[in-house]
């Protein structure tokens, strides 16, 4: 499986993380604190910038 993974921005402290884009859970940024993704039940609500979709 390919792109199950992204490389995500944070909109308020510009951190980049790697996270599964389906998230069960709220994923938050681990420098501010910040909500990145917001579970929805498949593809999670991504709230920062997707910088890239890592294999």
């Amino acid at each position: 499986m390919t792109g199950d993974f992204i490389r995500i921005k944070c909109p308020d402290c510009a951190n980049e993380q790697i996270s599964f884009k389906k998230a069960a859970t709220r994923v938050t940024c681990h420098v501010c604190g910040a909500t990145l993704i917001v579970p929805k039940g498949g593809v999670g609500e991504i709230k920062g910038e997707v910088i890239e979709v890592v294999s």
